[in-house]
């Protein structure tokens, strides 16, 4: 079985997890392995995945080979496997655009990002680079509310010819324009912004269709989180939340069916940043709803998990999905791997049939 080539923009805590993981995985077998709801997806497992090619604007990074790109600062994700062997790629510099916030020069830079001082490459030296590289998959790991290097990289994707696996919230996949582009270039699609492996969206969403199927009438909640990596420091411009927020409130909202919540009585998002939190994230959910006779209700849940390793699992599966699909000349949105492994894909079904669905595509029965 060959591997599966990526490309990857943006080597924060995310990728860091990622590199690791696949590192990891590639000394166990599924008898004792855990973390996937997929050991094994068309012939492809977890150490299947290489990295070939890797976009960042770090000093601290650029210029890296990928093992030491991985553990550089500020990435501060719990390590995964500390002795991760040198990969041969380094880390190229990429695109700034509006992928660094400006408020983020305002913090000690063990927080924040460096820029580099190389030259910024233009859409054709990236699109060179993949090519190159051999990678047939670009997937977006950029900073929350980068909608000009996010579409940059999206257009890369599309002239290299590589499948896109978009993990962060600019609407790419979910936006008709684009997906009929990649569509009609015959590149398959993953979007948009993934979920976690057990995090705070598909808690809440899978608490949600509960309070539905079983004739819970929900009035209200909230979904607050707190965190410390530069994710959370990133979104304390609030400027930079439009897409996030839409995202998560949607995940929720589309469980609801008819009974959708008023604005004012749904609140999901990013609270604050808190340092010595580092990439650990707290969610707090409150949901408030009535029962049989109109008695009221409440749910309170506390949830406290490593946010970056928790989606790492999620993209792995979303990567051998879109290689399926290189292999079966699919080309445009895959919606049952967007609907199970995005916040905000193109079509949203609970998360039971998306997983019926997704496991019917890898089957080969429906062509999505």
């Amino acid at each position: 079985m060959d591997t599966i080539n990526i490309g990857i923009v943006g080597m924060g805590n995310c990728a860091s997890a990622l590199i690791q993981g696949i590192e990891y995985y590639r000394h166990k077998t599924e008898l004792d392995a855990i973390g996937f709801m997929h050991w094994d997806i068309g012939g492809y497992r977890p150490g299947d995945i290489e990295v070939v090619a890797a976009f960042d604007i770090d000093e601290r990074k650029v210029g890296k080979d990928l093992a030491e790109a991985a553990f550089a600062p500020p990435n501060c994700t719990r390590p995964i496997y500390p002795q991760l062997p040198p990969k041969g790629v380094k880390v190229r510099m990429g695109r700034v655009l509006d992928g660094l916030a400006p408020h983020m020069k305002n913090y000690d830079e063990k927080y924040t990002f460096v820029p580099a001082s190389a030259p910024q490459p233009d859409r054709e030296e990236v699109v060179a680079v993949l090519q190159e590289s051999g990678a047939e998959i670009l997937l977006n790991y950029l900073p929350v509310g980068s909608e000009q290097a996010a579409r940059f990289y999206a257009e890369c994707a599309l002239e290299a010819g590589l499948g896109f696996v978009n993990c962060m919230p600019v609407f790419i996949a979910s936006d008709p324009a684009w997906a009929g582009r990649f569509e009609q270039r015959g590149l398959p699609i993953i979007g948009d912004d993934i979920k976690s492996q057990l995090g705070a969206t598909i808690v809440h969403r899978v608490l949600t269709n509960l309070f539905k199927e079983r004739g819970v009438r929900l009035k209200r909640t909230y979904q607050l989180n707190t965190g410390g990596n530069t994710d959370f420091l990133n979104m304390l411009d609030r400027s930079r939340l439009k897409s996030k927020k839409r995202s998560k409130t949607e995940s929720v909202q589309s469980q609801l069916g008819e009974d959708r919540l008023d604005a004012e009585n749904i609140h999901i998002g990013p609270s604050d940043w808190v340092a010595w939190q580092k990439d650990n994230k707290i969610c707090f959910i409150r949901m408030e709803g009535r029962l049989f006779g109109d008695v009221p209700m409440n749910l309170e849940l506390r949830l406290s998990v490593e946010d970056s390793p928790n989606s790492g699992g999620v993209v792995i599966d979303a990567i051998r999905c879109c290689k399926l699909a290189l292999e079966r000349g699919k080309g445009g949105v895959l919606y049952s791997p967007s609907a199970y492994f995005m916040k905000h894909p193109p079509r949203q079904w609970t998360d039971a049939e998306a997983h019926a669905r997704t496991e019917a595509f890898i089957r080969g029965e429906r062509s999505d």
